[in-house]
């Protein structure tokens, strides 16, 4: 797989080609990265139906409930006639807007109202604190080694 893989985005893809190679183009960790992606696919859904891409405008103060979000993904073309999948999108879209208010309360933004910087930067934060408290497996150079026990 070549390093522009992440250019070939599909055309109903919420999020644009650019907000794909921004996403791509940070340092994290890809544990973090992934879970960024997902978060950035999920508020640009959520931002979609609710029918503000970039959640500048008139955002509702609530995210949509379960019942509309399986109500809309019946509606789309691809999951038309499948509702045990679009129950199943419905409880990732549930689990992703309770995540995004988790992000956006600190910020005393509206989870939609957030914008991938703040993912981004969420992200960063978080795997700095993952990675703070992992131990090197290996001496630094020059680091004395650990006592044994």
């Amino acid at each position: 797989m070549g390093s522009d893989w992440y250019r070939v985005t599909p055309p109903k893809s919420p999020l644009s080609e650019g907000e794909v190679a921004e996403l791509e183009a940070t340092l994290l960790p890809a544990l973090e990265r992934h879970h960024l992606r997902l978060l950035a696919h999920g508020l640009r859904t959520l931002q979609s139906i609710t029918g503000d891409r970039h959640g500048a405008g008139s955002q509702p103060e609530t995210i949509p409930d379960h019942a509309s979000l399986v109500a809309w993904a019946l509606r789309q073309e691809a999951l038309a006639g499948d509702g045990d999948f679009a129950r199943a999108f419905a409880d990732q879209l549930v689990a992703t807007a309770h995540q995004l208010e988790a992000i956006a309360q600190p910020l005393g933004l509206r989870p939609l109202a957030l914008e991938l910087s703040d993912l981004t930067t969420w992200a960063t934060a978080s795997a700095n604190d993952r990675l703070a408290i992992i131990p090197p497996t290996t001496p630094l150079p020059g680091t004395p080694p650990a006592p044994l026990p």
